[in-house]
């Protein structure tokens, strides 16, 4: 069991059967009545995010059977996606729903780490950055640069990303898979 003295983002927890991830908290302690923390959590199965309290120093959540894989993604088809782990050669499926937006992340070959609930795979896990090529975005403009602006661009799996306007079709970018943000041009 975890008490609110062990919240951190990232954490994972149990709440009613269910796994949850601690997205953020804050420990409030007013001037009348007894000390709380505020979190906003993600459930890890169904990608919902809602906000919980807890009385401070009282209430306890669980600790999840939780496991997590390294895995590398192959294939997708219609009925989700498909990743083998690099070790036993076992093929893992995850529905369309569990992998959510990760989809526009995902390359042939990426390594990314599959979460098992009770021995049942849910969702996965993706490398914090990754480099995508540009398959389409508008030319830019000489000299305008100054004002710092950006432009639309698209990336090879779908993925629209604000991009700076030097940025031209063919090139890498590091993008940071938490936020969904260019970061840089990658260095090939």
């Amino acid at each position: 069991m975890y008490q609110t003295t062990d919240f951190r983002k990232g954490l994972k927890i149990e709440i009613e059967g269910k796994p949850w991830i601690i997205v953020d908290f804050q420990h409030v302690n007013p001037g009348k009545g007894s000390a709380f923390v505020r979190t906003r959590i993600r459930n890890l199965e169904t990608n919902q995010t809602i906000e919980r309290t807890f009385k401070a120093g009282v209430e306890t959540v669980g600790k999840p059977d939780m496991e997590e894989k390294e895995m590398e993604y192959n294939y997708s088809d219609q009925d989700g996606y498909n990743f083998m782990d690099q070790t036993t050669f076992e093929m893992v499926h995850l529905s369309h729903d569990q992998v959510g937006d990760n989809k526009y992340y995902l390359q042939e070959n990426i390594r990314v780490y599959i979460l098992y609930f009770n021995g049942n795979p849910i969702s996965i896990e993706l490398p914090n950055f990754i480099n995508l090529k540009v398959v389409e975005t508008d030319p830019g403009m000489k000299g305008d640069t100054a004002t710092g602006g950006t432009k639309k661009a698209m990336l090879e799996t779908g993925l629209q990303v604000n991009v700076p306007l030097f940025i031209k079709e063919g090139e890498f970018l590091k993008i940071d898979t938490r936020t969904g943000e260019y970061l840089e041009r990658a260095k090939v």
